[in-house]
């Protein structure tokens, strides 16, 4: 029986990327847009477009119930891809672009997935993937807003997994650096005049988006998916670093870049 798999956030980057991978190795490819336009296209590419804005509590809800539809019940995985920055230094970030930039990161993805969950306790083997970032491990200056949304998606989905331990549900979160997607582009920038830009060394260790496949493929096809899925040179770096360093030196490390 064909697998059928959820991706939000799949109009391009990392989620087109993964959907194009996915239905080419035989999956039944769910790619939710926000957009109509995007969800037209995606139909073209042989894609089953959705509309789900995660941003409207409505539209989730819309678009979680065409889904169930879609895969009939049972959903065999859901990657909680979609998602955008907010940047700027936190005195100049609002307390209204703040509740926007959780309710497109966390709360879209919390309510999505809730909708889902019979659907994927249904399936026997259910997959959850959540796209965070080497900014759910670190903060640093001007990305402050952005970066406590991926500290949360990582405490939302630790507590998840262990809650659906024996569900047969396995829960994992991919940990990309930096990919040369249309991310930084589409930054929501709190001051205008002074746009929070990625430090130049950033580029040298930039990888292109599908680099995540052997990950998401482990994630999705291991009988052991591990907990996180570390992605580019940068996120392995942090990782080590924060382990190994007293609090402020890594502090003064990260105000250096």
């Amino acid at each position: 029986m064909q697998k059928s798999i959820v991706i939000t956030g799949s109009s391009s980057g990392i989620g087109l990327v993964a959907a194009s991978d996915l239905l080419r190795r035989g999956y039944h490819v769910i790619a939710a847009c926000r957009k109509p336009q995007d969800v037209e296209r995606m139909n073209e590419l042989g894609f089953s477009g959705v509309l789900l804005d995660l941003d409207d509590a409505e539209s989730v809800e819309r678009g979680a119930a065409e889904i169930l539809t879609q895969c009939e019940g049972r959903l065999f995985g859901l990657f909680n891809n979609g998602g955008f920055g907010q940047y700027g230094p936190l005195q100049s970030v609002t307390r209204a672009q703040l509740e926007r930039q959780f309710s497109t990161n966390l709360f879209g993805t919390h309510q999505l997935t809730i909708l889902l969950l019979p659907a994927l306790i249904a399936s026997g083997a259910g997959r959850i993937i959540n796209t965070s970032s080497v900014l759910g491990l670190i903060s640093t200056p001007g990305r402050g807003a952005y970066a406590a949304s991926k500290y949360a998606l990582e405490a939302w989905s630790d507590a998840l997994r262990m809650e659906l331990h024996t569900s047969g549900v396995r829960v994992s979160l991919i940990e990309p650096g930096p990919i040369s997607t249309r991310f930084t582009d589409n930054v929501s920038q709190a001051q205008q005049d002074k746009p929070v830009k990625n430090p130049g060394i950033a580029a040298r260790f930039t990888l292109p988006p599908e680099a995540i496949l052997p990950k998401l493929h482990h994630a999705l096809e291991s009988k052991h998916p591990r907990l996180r899925y570390p992605v580019t040179l940068v996120t392995w770096t942090m990782t080590l670093l924060r382990r190994l360093l007293p609090g402020r030196a890594l502090d003064w490390f990260l105000r250096q870049n």
